[in-house]
Parts: structure tokens; C-alpha cells; sequence
């Protein structure tokens, strides 16, 4: 009997105290409520969206991307009797990479070689010839003709003999491998995609109010969140001249890859620019939004003092406020308090 007293009890003490909480929720909506005529309206704050000017250093995110990337291909049809690397090798610029069945290359090779050696014969015979009156000039040309087109077989022959041998275009590391040995290939069948990260570019878009204050040449710091507190040196390549529907504007950062603490194309990394930007954008306080940075929303009171919801698109973090990419224009009044009673086209009534 104890023991049911002090469940009651206890029952009856989360009882009380939760009657109590709805009584205060009732009392604290009441005061956010101004009763005009029939309807009620909720008590709100608001703050006037203003363009205003806040000094910043000019970082933004970019993405690494190699040197150099190149996706070889056969420029020969064949049977590959060679593959010398493996997924993931680090191979020399010249070295054979991929051998393609040469044997009638060869073969064509030492018959133009023959050919050459059976015109020269006949040029110089009859270049004596025709110094010395035993021939005529139609029967020299013919036969200096015939030398320059033995010539020109063997160039095409050692080409094409040469071809069969693939070479790495530049030092770098295989990052696909597209064929086996014994594969027969046609001219353009991708060998392999080899990829140089010696050097390395930052791919950035920066923003049509900042662009203006950068240069060619102009060093920059470049960090990431894989290597905490480390520190890349870069400078800025190009700067593109013509922006996307959206005011950004193509840059390109070069920067070399160090030995200690590599980083591979893909990569996120912040860029700062040394530079301070001052240009005036559209702003909030922070206490307006609605939702996350991402997904950002706003209140914002109309002329019939309804409050509508208004999805916005959020730029740089100014600490009491936001920079508004999209979504609302200078001079309207968003709600900065109240906003936990609100929804779409509530009736508000404004207090300041």
C-alpha cells in the first residue's frame, strides 16, 4: 500500500506541474496576441532589409585539379603483345606503356628501306647519264621523283612502326587501365588515362562584386581540412572574362604540389586572397532567419500586415548578419522576433 501511495503521489505531482506549463504557454501567447476587432494578431519585431557595407578578408572554396590529364589512345589497329604498367603506376614521360603487334610494320619498314636504296641507285646512274648526254632530262626527273616518293614510303613506314610503340606523353601516375594484353584494338581505343600532379590549379568561381579587385600574378594562401594548419602557397593564373548567369566568374590558382603533405586533384580547399572586400550587399540580422544557412527562410510583413514566408538564399556570414543573395529587395521588413508563433500569411501587428 506504501508503494501505490507514492506512485499516486508522484502521478499527481506530473500532473500539476504539466497543467501549470500549459497554463503559462496560454498566458505567454496571449501577450504576443493584439485583438483587432474580431481578429487576433501576433506582436512581432521587425528590421528593414538594407544594404549595407562590411569589410572582410576574400576567402572562398575551390576544388584541386591536375596538371595535366590525358586519356591515350591506340592511333594503330592491332593485337597488344605489350602492357608495361599496372593501375596506379607512376611512370616516366617516353616510356613504353603499351606495345601493339609490329611484325608487318616491320616487314614494311624493310621493304621501304629497300625500296630507298633500289631509287638511289637508279638516281645516281642516271643523274651520271644525264650529265653526260646518255640520258634526257624527262627520264632524270623521272627517276629523282621516284627517289623523293621512296623517301617519303620510309618516313610513313618508321611512323607508323612507331606508333605501335605507345609512350607516356609526360611523367605522371596511370589512373585508368582500359585493355589487357592479347586485346585487339582499334585506332582511338582508350589504353589507359595518365594524370600529372606535380602541379596542381584551383578551380574557383568568384563573385562578380569581388573579381574586380583581383590580378593576374596576385599571391594567395591556400588551406585544407585534410592537412589541419598547413599552409599552401599559390597565385592566381587566370582570372576568365566573362561570367555565368549567376555573376560568377571562372579564376584559376596555380600552386605547386610539395613532397611533404601532397594533396590529390579533387580536393576542397579554402583560398585567401589577401585582399579585403568592402562592397555593400543586401543584408539581414542574423535573428531573422528561419531554418538553416541552406535552407534559409524569412517572415517578411506586407502592407496588410500579413507575415509571409519567403525562401531566401544566404551568402557570407557577418556575424549579427547575413549577406541575401536572392529572395527579397532593399526596403522590405522582416520579423526578428516573435517568429516562433508565426506561420505563413499570419495577421502580425508590429511593434517597431
Amino acid at each position: 500500500m506504501k508503494k501505490i501511495g507514492i506512485i499516486v503521489l508522484i502521478i499527481g505531482i506530473i500532473g500539476i506541474v504539466a497543467f501549470r506549463l500549459a497554463s503559462n504557454k496560454k498566458e505567454i501567447d496571449a501577450r504576443n496576441q493584439v485583438k483587432d476587432g474580431s481578429n487576433f494578431r501576433v506582436a512581432v519585431n521587425v528590421a528593414k532589409v538594407t544594404s549595407r557595407t562590411s569589410e572582410r578578408n576574400l576567402s572562398l572554396l575551390g576544388t584541386i585539379v591536375a596538371n595535366q590529364v590525358i586519356d591515350i589512345k591506340s592511333e594503330v589497329q592491332g593485337t597488344i603483345t605489350g602492357l608495361y604498367y599496372e593501375l596506379g603506376d607512376f611512370v616516366n614521360k617516353g616510356k613504353v606503356i603499351v606495345r601493339i603487334d609490329d611484325r608487318i610494320r616491320q616487314l614494311a619498314m624493310a621493304n621501304a628501306e629497300q625500296s630507298l636504296a633500289d631509287a638511289q641507285q637508279n638516281f645516281e646512274r642516271y643523274k651520271n647519264l644525264y650529265k653526260g648526254g646518255g640520258a634526257t632530262k624527262a627520264q632524270f626527273d623521272q627517276y629523282t621523283l621516284a627517289l623523293e616518293n621512296a623517301e617519303n614510303k620510309l618516313q610513313q613506314a618508321k611512323k607508323e612502326l612507331s606508333e605501335a610503340a605507345i609512350r607516356a606523353p609526360f611523367s605522371g601516375y596511370i589512373t585508368a587501365k582500359a585493355v589487357e594484353e592479347g586485346a585487339f584494338v582499334n585506332i582511338g581505343t582508350p589504353l589507359a588515362t595518365i594524370i600529372d600532379i606535380s602541379k596542381l590549379k584551383v578551380q574557383l568561381n568568384v563573385p562578380e562584386r569581388d573579381v574586380y579587385v583581383l590580378k593576374t600574378g596576385d599571391p594567395v594562401s591556400i588551406t585544407t581540412t585534410v592537412y589541419p594548419g598547413v599552409t599552401y602557397k599559390g597565385k592566381i593564373k587566370f582570372i576568365g572574362y566573362q561570367g555565368d548567369a549567376s555573376h560568377n566568374y571562372p579564376v584559376e590558382v596555380s600552386m605547386l604540389n610539395p613532397k611533404d603533405n601532397p594533396l590529390k586533384a579533387g580536393t576542397y580547399v579554402n583560398v585567401a586572397f589577401n585582399k579585403k572586400s568592402q562592397i555593400p550587399s543586401l543584408q539581414v540580422p542574423r535573428e531573422a532567419l528561419v531554418g538553416s544557412v541552406k535552407d534559409a527562410k524569412v517572415y517578411v510583413v506586407n502592407t496588410d500586415n500579413r507575415a509571409l514566408l519567403k525562401k531566401v538564399t544566404i551568402g557570407k556570414d557577418y556575424g549579427d548578419y547575413f549577406e541575401v543573395l536572392s529572395g527579397l529587395s532593399e526596403g522590405e521588413n522582416v520579423v526578428t522576433s516573435g517568429l516562433i508563433n508565426l506561420n505563413d500569411s499570419t495577421k502580425v501587428s508590429v511593434i517597431k
